[in-house]
Parts: C-alpha cells; sequence; structure tokens
C-alpha cells in the first residue's frame, strides 16, 4: 500500500515523500481511513511507529478544503508536555508545507504574547498544552465553538500527569458533535473509562498487542547494588563507546545529581526536566542531538516528546513507580523500524518495581549480572516488600501528586 492509495492531497503526498515517507505504517494504514470517513478513534500505538503522521495527515486532507478567511480553530491537538508539543507542531508544519492551512502552538513555560499574536491573525489546526490551552481560553484568544476534531495523544501519560479535570474544562468548551481522536501507547481501565466519556461509537486500533514494548528493542535487566548503579552507567558508556544514550531517573535531584557525576567519570552530560526553563530545555535537547551532549539524564515528563530517530540505548537508572512509564521510556529508542537496546538497573530492593513492569508487559525480563558489578549479598538487600498503600504513596511522590487532607 502507498500514500497515493489512500486518497489523500497531492499537496500533502508530495510533502510527506520529500520528507521520505514511501509506505504507510500499520497504524497509518488503519487510521487515516477511518479518521477521513469522520469516525471517532481509540488506537493503541507505540512511540516511533509514526502515529502523528497517522491522524495529521487526514486532519490536513479534512482542512484543506475550507477557506475562510477568519480562521476558527477546527482542530485541536492536545498533548501533556511541551516537548511533544513542539515535536507534533514541527510535524505538522512539515505536512502542510504546501498547503494554505495555519497551525500554531500553545504551551506554557514561555511568554504567552507570541502565541497571542498567532492566534489574532487566524489558526487552523491548534496544538496545545492543557494548562496552557485554558490560559488562552480564558483569555478569550482562543475560540473553540467551531471545532471539528479533537485528538488526545499520548492520552494514558495526560491521566497519569493529573490533567483529568482541565481535560473536562476543555471539554466543556467543545461543539457537542465533533470527532475525537484518542491516541494511547498504552491501555487500562483508566483510559477505557475516559473513552466512555469521550468517544462515540470508536474504531478500536491496535497495531500491536496491547501494552507491549517496541518490538524492535532488545531489554536487559542488570541487578546491581544501587551504591554502583553510577559507576556501572559511566562504564557501559565509556567502554562500548556509546554516544547519545537517554538515562531516566525517578526525580529531578536524582537527574540533576546523576549528570553532574557522570561528568567527572569523562562523559559529557547534561540533565533535563520540569524544573529547568523552557529555553534551558530546548539547549540541552538542541546538544544532545547534535552529539554535544554524550549522555542525557531526564525525567518521566521532561523527556515526553524526545524525537530521535536513531537513537540506540535507554538506561533506566531507576525503574518507573508507574509500570506503564517503562513502555514508554523504551519507546524512545527503536523507532521508526530501527533496532534499539534498553537496560534497566535494578537493585534488590527495587524487585517490586520489576514485577509491576512484567505485569503491564505480561512477559518476564531476564535478570542477569554484569561481570565485576554483581551485587554484594553479604549486604542485607533482600526485596522489599511493599503494601498497596505503600506503591501508591511511592508513585504519587514520583507524580508530584499530593496527599488529600483528612476531613475532621
Amino acid at each position: 500500500m502507498s500514500f497515493s492509495s489512500l486518497a489523500l492531497d497531492k499537496s500533502l503526498t508530495d510533502a510527506i515523500k520529500e520528507l521520505g515517507y514511501e509506505i504507510p505504517t500499520p497504524i497509518q494504514q488503519q487510521a487515516i481511513p477511518e479518521i477521513l470517513a469522520g469516525k471517532d478513534i481509540m488506537a493503541g500505538a507505540q512511540t516511533g511507529t509514526g502515529k502523528t503522521a497517522a491522524f495529521a495527515l487526514p486532519i490536513l486532507q479534512q482542512l484543506t478544503k475550507y477557506t475562510d478567511a477568519l480562521r476558527p480553530i477546527r482542530a485541536l491537538v492536545l498533548t501533556p508536555t511541551r516537548e511533544l508539543a513542539q515535536q507534533v507542531y514541527k510535524n505538522f508544519v512539515s505536512y502542510a508545507e504546501y498547503t494554505h492551512l495555519k497551525i500554531a502552538v500553545a504551551y506554557g513555560g514561555v511568554s504567552i504574547n507570541p502565541q497571542l499574536s498567532a492566534m489574532e491573525k487566524g489558526v487552523d489546526i491548534l496544538i496545545a498544552t492543557p494548562g496552557r490551552l485554558l490560559d488562552h481560553i480564558e483569555k478569550g484568544s482562543v475560540d473553540l465553538s467551531q471545532l471539528q476534531t479533537i485528538v488526545f495523544d499520548e492520552a494514558d501519560r495526560m491521566l497519569d500527569m493529573g490533567f483529568k479535570n482541565e481535560i473536562n474544562r476543555v471539554l466543556a468548551r467543545l461543539p457537542s458533535k465533533r470527532q475525537t481522536l484518542l491516541f494511547s501507547a498504552t491501555f487500562d481501565d483508566a483510559i477505557f473509562k475516559l473513552s466512555k466519556t469521550l468517544l462515540n461509537d470508536p474504531t478500536l486500533i491496535e497495531v500491536n498487542e496491547r501494552n507491549t514494548a517496541a518490538t524492535q528493542v532488545e531489554q536487559l535487566v542488570y541487578t546491581v547494588d544501587s551504591d554502583r548503579k553510577r559507576e556501572i552507567t559511566s562504564y557501559l558508556i565509556g567502554s562500548k563507546n556509546w554516544h547519545q544514550v537517554l538515562i531516566f531517573t525517578r526525580t529531578k535531584q536524582m537527574a540533576d545529581a546523576l549528570a553532574k557525576e557522570m561528568c567527572k567519570d569523562g562523559i559529557p552530560t547534561q540533565a533535563i526536566h520540569g524544573d529547568k526553563s523552557q529555553g534551558a530545555r530546548e539547549r540541552v535537547l538542541a546538544e544532545f542531538k547534535q552529539g554535544k551532549t554524550r549522555a542525557l539524564v531526564a525525567t518521566d515528563v521532561a523527556a515526553r516528546g524526545i524525537d530521535i530517530i536513531d537513537l540506540k540505548y535507554v538506561i533506566n537508572y531507576e525503574l518507573p513507580y508507574v509500570a506503564e512509564d517503562y513502555i514508554h521510556r523504551i519507546g524512545r529508542t527503536g523507532r521508526a523500524g530501527n533496532s534499539g537496546l534498553a537496560i534497566s538497573l535494578m537493585s534488590p530492593k527495587e524487585e517490586w518495581l520489576l514485577e509491576a513492569v512484567e505485569k503491564v508487559l505480561d512477559s518476564a525480563l531476564l535478570q542477569q549480572w554484569l561481570p565485576g558489578f554483581e551485587p554484594d549479598l553479604t549486604k542485607q538487600n533482600q526485596p522489599t516488600k511493599r503494601s498497596n498503600k505503600g506503591k501508591q504513596q511511592a508513585r504519587n511522590k514520583a507524580l508530584g501528586i499530593k496527599p488529600k487532607k483528612k476531613r475532621r
């Protein structure tokens, strides 16, 4: 199947041909015709499978027929993070190269004034994060009354980050008659519950077995004492001469500390997380893509939207508290059909986190020792049993969710 067989406008096929797109990916083959037919979609697709084009191309196709000089917003894409918003925006702009459509992006952490200027000139398609979108709505710079299509990109992550209230506030501003597209890398009860409130008789598309990790990624788990994780990380990168290595930690503090110590090991490393300004995050990411930075330490939120096609190595310095985040993490590599390697470093006390990941994957990951970094069995590093309450508290802390005060 070719893109021309999907009945796309020539302006779109010319643009994607210049981008090197030849054959639609499975998610594109299944989603594009359904979206063009006006159906609501609930799609499960891993990162790197071409999901942005799967919803961007049919949206652009649907809007090319409009020539309204006032340019009311007809399509909205909601993303959980600014990095992902930027990535989706760039893709839309590339695909729309030979169309008359105007596309804008709105996210927090930067001045709202340039965004206000863009809105004043008229926008056909808006890509936004929930918080900044609500800022625009309150200022009266965004009117969604004529919206035709809304996309929830990485909907699972939006729920993890606590955007449910913001989503409800946005929904209250939308026309009741609209097309809704929900894309998620993982499906759980929360996603299905959300889909029932958003979608009307949706078409379910799953190009992979539910909640599976990227198939092109080799997954290794090294059991190692927690106080030797930094040492083994620097050893792997240095001894194997790896470049462009993405490393995940659970907290901003650990990201900063690890980057600092790895620099002392001779590995040029920087950290990226939510406490850094948008300008600093963009600069760090640009230097990583250019190869000036050998390793990038990131938290889960900050890493969303990092799109490097040939990224080969991901290291889980700490396993995530939210097991589904493991799939998103290793999905940063093995993109666009390329192979990748994902290494998880697990101390004996973190086995409960690995068990949660394996439950989501519905498969066991082989634990092994790296020669020279075997765990010290004389230490009392036995697996820590945690109650469900303790696990939930740990996850909430990682996500920045404050405990509710008890009523007296």
